[in-house]
């Protein structure tokens, strides 16, 4: 058994969507935002064994921050507006090991 994580990194977005009438991820574009992370880390050759994973998630429990997406193994939560922030947590983080404070919550 190897101590080597599977994926160096491990993304799950919030796609939570709520029907009491608080707010919800899911109804701030998440599902968009986590499908566009996913193609653009396809685009920079990211995705694999050994990379990046991106994945969609259920309740985080978080919605009143989010939209929510959450970077294991380190553990850090970010909210985002648009596909612009989603890149820069791509650019900074997942491929250079930066965390995004402006997003960071």
């Amino acid at each position: 058994m190897s101590d080597t994580p599977y994926f160096k990194h491990h993304v799950f977005f919030c796609l939570n969507q709520r029907d009491d009438g608080r707010s919800s991820c899911g109804e701030h574009h998440a599902l968009e935002a986590q499908k566009h992370a996913k193609k653009r880390c396809k685009e920079l050759d990211l995705n694999g064994h050994g990379k990046v994973r991106i994945n969609q998630a259920g309740c985080l429990d978080r919605c009143e921050e989010g939209p929510v997406l959450v970077v294991y193994p380190e553990g850090t939560w970010y909210t985002y507006v648009d596909t612009s922030d989603i890149d820069e947590i791509v650019d900074s983080h997942l491929v250079n090991g930066k965390v995004v404070d402006r997003l960071k919550i």
